[in-house]
């Protein structure tokens, strides 16, 4: 086994060392890069995207002023040392290759430098922003399993009753639910859009949330989170339901089962004591992606609906801004925490299934 983990560690840095190069490489074809962001908003010409596109404005400048710089279509009227001086701070004055090895050297170092237009540490910006991930992330992730597994169990062990029938329609008709349209519905009903105010519009706490008491603050914060969670968590409760009964299904067809059964062992002791460790190892397979989707992919659609300034809205805003400092460092960091939750996930297989040997494995 440790060998196998061994190879494993081994493998993440060409893996991880291969996304960081695919996608700094796709960047380097992308227009509209910082400088031109720069540019554009001294000269006041609104969103760059607007000056790349070229509007009959811009030609008609450009018919005037004409373009001494053909790199920064906006750039039209600035001084050429100023375009300069500004490729220089940002490291533009280097090739691609040198920009790239730099940048992949501090992140050896777990140096992720700083924003370029926040003025702050990409490490303290993340952190800044990880109670809502954290909270949209664990919260849905938690209650996706607390609800998806037994309820999966209990639809293969009825499986083409009634039961199983219903629960099957409900469950389809809530992925089939965007998220985002649930969190619209959430707020029209409970959060003061045409119906009740039960539940808060904004935030993870209230103004107050300093005064109140220990009790208080934990009440204050499930009053906060209740609806973004159940919106973030909707469509994760199919896949997972549906995983596990037809895994359970699949296992309660074998020999063995009949065998326990046979024996005068008890449904529960053979569910729970047989079936089950073998069952929920295709569940576990898929935690790593459930958990690493929800918690670091950030869903910025609901954490705008909800007023939450999480990694989703950080990622969206530096992916506009071409904040690159944000964009690779959190990259590299959930890239790498991605592949290190995998290995985690082999060891919980062994864990559970003693009989898995990964050191057998070519």
């Amino acid at each position: 086994m440790g060998a196998y983990i061994l190879r494993r560690f081994l493998l993440v840095i060409p893996t991880l060392l291969g996304i960081m190069i695919v996608n700094f490489a796709l960047v380097q074809f992308v227009p509209g890069g910082p400088i031109e962001q720069i540019i554009a908003d001294i000269e006041g010409r609104g969103d760059v995207f607007q000056t790349i596109a070229g509007g009959s404005g811009d030609n008609e400048i450009a018919q005037e002023q004409g373009a001494y710089d053909s790199r920064y279509v906006g750039a039209r009227g600035l001084p050429p040392a100023f375009i300069e001086q500004l490729e220089r701070e940002f490291g533009f004055d280097k090739p691609p290759l040198e920009r790239f090895l730099s940048m992949m050297w501090d992140y050896m170092r777990f140096d992720f430098g700083k924003s370029w237009f926040r003025s702050v540490t990409v490490v303290d910006l993340v952190l800044e922003k990880m109670p809502v991930s954290i909270t949209l992330g664990l919260w849905s992730t938690l209650i996706a399993y607390l609800v998806s597994i037994p309820l999966g169990i209990r639809k293969a062990v009825r499986d083409g009753t009634p039961f199983d029938t219903w629960t099957s329609g409900a469950i389809i008709v809530g992925y089939a639910i965007p998220g985002f349209l649930f969190a619209i519905l959430l707020i029209v009903l409970f959060a003061g859009g045409s119906y009740y105010r039960i539940f808060p519009l904004r935030g993870l706490t209230s103004d107050n949330w300093d005064d109140l008491s220990a009790l208080g603050k934990v009440a204050d914060y499930f009053w906060h989170i209740t609806l973004p969670v159940l919106a973030s968590t909707i469509s994760s409760f199919a896949t997972l339901t549906l995983l596990t009964k037809n895994s359970f299904l699949d296992e309660i067809k074998k020999q063995y089962v009949m065998t326990a059964k046979a024996k005068g062992l008890s449904e529960s002791r053979v569910l729970y004591g047989h079936v089950f460790r073998n069952a929920m190892l295709i569940v576990i397979s898929g935690f790593p992606a459930l958990f690493i989707g929800v918690f670091f992919g950030g869903s910025l659609i609901i954490e705008t609906l909800f007023s939450l300034d999480g990694l989703g809205r950080l990622g969206f805003e530096a992916a506009v801004q071409r904040d690159y400092p944000v964009v690779f460092g959190t990259l590299f960091a959930f890239s790498l925490m991605g592949l290190v939750i995998g290995i985690v996930t082999d060891l919980t297989y062994v864990f559970i299934d003693p009989r898995i040997d990964f050191e057998s494995r070519g």
